[in-house]
């Protein structure tokens, strides 16, 4: 190690301990943290504290833990940590589709049942085939860009019937014409397209549909222009570059790739919270439609669940889960997860089906924005 990032490993490994503690410290924060110190010129090891505390966001009822930690790597105090709640699971891991960091190891069996949610992580490879609903997404992909939902954007555009006067274009005309003005110009912004986020889960119980779920989700990214694509089981991936390719099948299979956790556990609202931790995945779903293709067979705590969705509540603009178990005439949602889930969403509805999930993204994108 170079003399110039000597200095700067001891923030680094510190960050590291954190997340070795069960922090959820994505790399933007360690770097926000390294940006704050620098602009703060800090005199002492406070100064450090307080900045650790405002990039790196400890959850208030783990404050006592992370200042014993900091005290610990910083001070050389030595204080026993110990959760609130101590579990057996590993912390959820948000991984992206850009490599970054070491590439997760695959297990050499990989995962024949899926029957039932599960909490467990079961590291696998998979391999996708050609399935038989090409027919029905290149008619979905047709429809799409027409009915896309849209939202007003910053930038204007002239139009007779706008809202606004176009002052500019009209002092332009006046300086053609004597000063005087011919014609009452009128202007109003341009619409753009609403990011849509798909949150596909890929454990053991939804094993069966994995496949279409990602098919579609490679549809839905070429016809669009703004879309991203999570996968979320025990981990959450970012899939979105591979899906952007062009042959169906490259994309699917270099997707396969990127995660690990295919046909594992059900860990819902721990991809949630992962997702919002990571102020650039968070930021994707500000005034976006989000897609969650999921059973809802949530095996962690579903108030964990719950809050995540709030908060996504208040980001996005409409969020619509789409559940196998919606096929049936008679259903209820009943499971915990659906039952924690559904005072948020926008729309939960049948997903069993390639037809019915194409149907309900284009009756959810013709909704007004």
């Amino acid at each position: 190690m170079t003399d110039g990032m000597r200095p700067l490993a001891r923030f680094v490994e510190f960050a590291a301990l954190l997340r070795g503690a069960r922090f959820a410290v994505a790399p933007e924060q360690t770097m926000a943290w390294l940006a704050a110190i620098e602009l703060l010129g800090p005199t002492g090891v406070e100064d450090i504290r307080r900045a650790a505390h405002a990039t790196l966001a400890p959850p208030p009822e783990r404050f006592a833990d992370f200042d014993a930690l900091f005290d610990a790597h910083f001070l050389g105090r030595t204080e026993v940590i110990t959760e609130s709640e101590p579990s057996d699971e590993e912390p959820m891991r948000a991984a992206e589709d850009a490599a970054i960091g070491p590439e997760p190891e695959f297990a050499d069996d990989t995962r024949e049942s899926g029957a039932e949610a599960t909490s467990a992580e079961r590291l696998s490879a998979r391999s996708f085939g050609l399935g038989g609903e090409g027919d029905t997404l290149r008619r979905f992909a047709r429809a799409l860009p027409a009915r896309l939902p849209r939202r007003r954007g910053y930038r204007w555009r002239s139009e007779r019937g706008g809202a606004a006067t176009d002052a500019r274009r009209m002092f332009r005309d006046a300086m053609r014409n004597a000063g005087e003005f011919i014609h009452l110009r009128r202007r109003r912004r341009r619409l753009r397209q609403r990011r849509i986020v798909v949150l596909i889960d890929v454990s053991g119980s939804m094993k069966e549909r994995t496949q279409a779920h990602l098919s579609f989700a490679h549809a839905l990214t070429r016809a669009a222009a703004s879309v991203e694509v999570f996968t979320m089981g025990t981990r959450l991936t970012r899939i979105t570059r591979p899906l952007r390719l062009r042959n169906r099948e490259q994309a699917l299979a270099t997707a396969s790739l990127l995660v690990a956790d295919w046909d594992g556990g059900t860990r819902i609202g721990d991809a949630l919270n992962a997702f919002l931790a990571v102020p650039r995945f968070a930021a994707l779903a500000r005034g976006a439609a989000l897609i969650m293709l999921s059973d809802g067979l949530e095996r962690g705590d579903p108030t964990a669940m719950a809050d995540a969705l709030a908060r996504l509540a208040r980001l996005s603009w409409r969020i619509i889960w789409l559940t196998p178990l919606a096929a049936d005439a008679n259903f209820e949602a009943r499971t915990a997860g659906l039952v924690a889930a559904r005072p948020y969403l926008d729309r939960l509805a049948d997903g069993g089906s390639i037809d019915s999930i194409c149907n309900n993204v284009l009756d959810m994108a013709s909704e007004a924005a």
